[in-house]
């Protein structure tokens, strides 16, 4: 079990809540801090609560049934999860495991009307949020359908590259996320560190220069 706190409920501003939407969770709902690889919730499990992510990371995945794995998304800082099942009121079709030590607040309905009363903005910001989930599954499966291997491996770096260019993820869970096996997910990177587009390094890559077409908006 993860241990749960809770932080200061300081600078409860209107300026605050516009640059980030979920900081009423941080001021009404206790924090519980998750071990490394540590499960947040199961595939398959009612969904009764969702999550916001404060530190650390988070993976989601859709397992099959003979044991494969699939990365659909990383969470990061600052972002939600799980909420699609919690508002549809089903079995999740996902499962979330911490990636290293996290701190995590969990929102049930009660507590969610609660923080609507308080801040009624919140629900179209939950749209807002649920939209971009959609939008991001709804790339992942055009990337799968119509992307080559390397298109969709250069394509899933520079998404998940930071502002110096670091990817810091291993050829397993870029392999998950872009939906191939290992072997080509190492042979790719071989093919683009050869071209001078990566680095390979400890603890990552770096990306050279960006991506020869860009997607049209």
């Amino acid at each position: 079990m993860g241990q749960t706190m809770h932080r200061d409920q300081e600078g409860n501003s209107m300026a605050q809540h516009a640059e980030n939407p979920w900081k009423i969770f941080e001021e009404t709902q206790p924090i519980r801090l998750y071990a490394k690889n540590q499960t947040v919730y199961s595939q398959e499990e009612t969904a009764v609560q969702f999550y916001y992510l404060l530190s650390g990371s988070v993976k989601i995945t859709l397992s099959s049934p003979d044991g494969g794995e699939h990365i659909l998304r990383l969470v990061a800082p600052g972002e939600l999860f799980g909420e699609a099942s919690f508002f549809d009121g089903k079995m999740r079709v996902s499962s979330a495991r911490t990636l290293e030590k996290s701190e995590i607040i969990s929102v049930n309905r009660p507590a969610l009307l609660q923080c609507i009363a308080l801040r009624p903005q919140l629900a179209m910001d939950l749209m807002h949020s649920l939209a971009g989930t959609i939008r991001l599954l709804s790339a992942q499966v055009d990337a799968l359908a119509f992307l080559r291997a390397d298109e969709r491996v250069e394509r899933l770096l520079h998404g998940l590259a930071d502002e110096e260019g670091m990817v810091r993820l291993t050829h397993e869970e870029i392999a998950g996320l872009a939906g191939l096996s290992r072997v080509t997910v190492t042979r790719v990177l071989s093919r683009l560190a050869a071209q001078g587009r990566i680095e390979r390094g400890y603890g990552g890559l770096r990306l050279h220069k960006q991506p020869a077409s860009k997607e049209q908006t």
